[in-house]
């Protein structure tokens, strides 16, 4: 593996990878970097969790003159989240070099935004509040020398492909610009035909699109039964910290408002939230605060917090792509992951097609038995009780042990030490809203761009019309597409 020192960069840039930990590229950005430094557009293909953000930033970081309080460099991503996120690396970055990354988004304060602007020369933005500063004309971009698209197909699937374009256009004629998607479909193609100087090509092979480290496994219950399978698997997996995936926000706040009911430390995560609650929830889960997100794609896209150690897919994702994406949370840094997929019986199509195209094979879990849940929290206890006798001065307490021993049998007392430890769940019953299975049939309708599984039928999200009347506030008549859009 190619190490960073390797690669020809300046002495700051060197100094934030060794503060941040990184000594060697992942294969994007081997082969990203340098053809970066070189000043050539670059198309990438790969997966969340692949090293992104360093293989577009680094070369992005290098050119920024620090003398010119301009922006200079420009990236552009699908949601709030991986704004904030993208920004929040460009910085640690950025910082031997002394140069900050601005997110700005919808729902945030505009004429912060605006005063922010002045003193920060790489920005990282959503697009429709992006458009919105450049038809106030309270951002300038004439000295933007390198654009980046991140999560380029998810723009599209969110309607924002036209927006992109007037972007685009709005830049310097003589730029870089660098384009990350994890498919290619044909939208994404034509930007890089007509808004892309002979981009080169680089693309993440499938076998390392998939995380190696991450155990797979799958549990075939009906509908019906999801719920209290989820809360047994919880209790005998005891994760450290878990994202639970719903296709729907409806039934993101269900299943978090269910597991609050049983005693589980649960919140959940949507686009309907406010930016404010959603910052709290993701502040508290990366704190340990909270010990399960309960999240919609969108809402989760470039979460990335090391000590997930579970991510369970509640229902079932619409397509490969997702389901990598969603089981990339867990596994990172070097650490080893489990993620388990609820699969109904007609859905079993669905998973077969998943472990095709993934090329790995996805192992089946036995539904646990609410015994089989309750020795799990019971396990937990007593490996807690070994551990305190391995690790702890337990001189204090060996008075108030004795005098226990001479009233009480041995193995009541320790019996009652674990009952005390063991979360004995309240079996609440839980209603979960009815979510329609997933059809393989319905979803590879989606290739080609004719139907598209999340883009949908009839409704056609590269209408010009539509983008131009589309209200960034989340104000006006247009329902569940128009709050999606807000969200951005």
């Amino acid at each position: 593996m190619t190490t960073f020192q390797s690669l020809g960069l300046s002495e700051p840039i060197l100094k934030s990878l060794d503060a941040m930990g990184f000594e060697e590229t992942t294969p994007i950005q081997e082969q990203t970097i340098p053809l970066g430094l070189q000043g050539k557009d670059v198309i990438g293909q790969a997966q969340t969790g692949t090293g992104k953000t360093a293989a577009f930033g680094i070369p992005m970081l290098e050119k920024i003159h620090k003398g010119t309080k301009a922006v200079q460099g420009l990236v552009i991503a699908p949601t709030r989240e991986l704004a904030i996120q993208v920004a929040e690396e460009m910085n640690r970055l950025g910082k031997g070099k002394g140069v900050k990354a601005l997110p700005i988004y919808g729902g945030s304060n505009m004429e912060r935004q605006i005063r922010a602007l002045k003193s920060n020369q790489i920005v990282v933005a959503t697009p429709g509040r992006l458009l919105d500063h450049i038809r106030r004309k309270t951002i300038k971009l004439s000295h933007v020398h390198t654009a980046v698209l991140d999560e380029a197909d998810e723009m599209l699937n969110m309607g924002f492909i036209d927006d992109i374009r007037d972007i685009l256009k709005a830049l310097p004629e003589e730029r870089q610009t660098l384009l990350f998607s994890a498919t290619m479909p044909k939208a994404i193609r034509d930007i890089a035909t007509t808004l892309m100087k002979s981009p080169e090509e680089v693309k993440v092979k499938a076998k390392e699109m998939t995380v190696e480290n991450i155990e797979q496994y799958y549990v075939e219950i009906p509908e019906k039964h999801k719920f209290d399978t989820l809360t047994r698997l919880l209790d005998i997996h005891d994760p450290a910290l878990a994202i639970v995936f719903g296709r729907t926000k409806r039934r993101v706040d269900e299943v978090a408002d269910g597991l609050q009911a049983r005693g589980f430390s649960a919140e959940g995560i949507h686009g309907d939230l406010t930016q404010g609650k959603r910052m709290s929830t993701l502040n508290k889960f990366k704190r340990g605060r909270i010990e399960i997100l309960v999240a919609t794609d969108v809402a989760a896209r470039g979460l990335d917090i090391s000590e997930v150690s579970h991510v369970y897919n509640f229902d079932i994702p619409q397509d490969p792509e997702s389901y990598v994406h969603r089981i990339g949370r867990t596994g990172r840094a070097g650490r080893k992951g489990e993620s388990v997929s609820f699969v109904t019986p007609r859905e079993k199509d669905q998973l077969n097609l998943i472990e095709k195209i993934t090329k790995k094979t996805v192992n089946r879990l036995k539904v646990p038995s609410s015994e089989e849940a309750a020795r799990g929290q019971q396990k937990v206890a007593v490996d807690k009780l070994v551990d305190t006798l391995g690790n702890s001065d337990l001189k204090n307490y060996r008075q108030s042990a004795s005098e226990l021993l001479e009233q009480h049998d041995a193995s009541d007392l320790v019996a009652a030490a674990l009952k005390l430890m063991t979360k004995e769940r309240s079996e609440v019953p839980v209603r979960l809203s009815h979510v329609q299975p997933i059809s393989v049939k319905n979803a590879q309708k989606g290739k080609g761009g004719k139907k598209n599984y999340r883009g949908g039928g009839k409704r056609n999200f590269n209408n010009k019309n539509k983008s131009r009347n589309r209200n960034f506030n989340g104000k006006g008549k247009r329902g569940n597409f128009q709050k999606r859009n807000s969200n951005s």
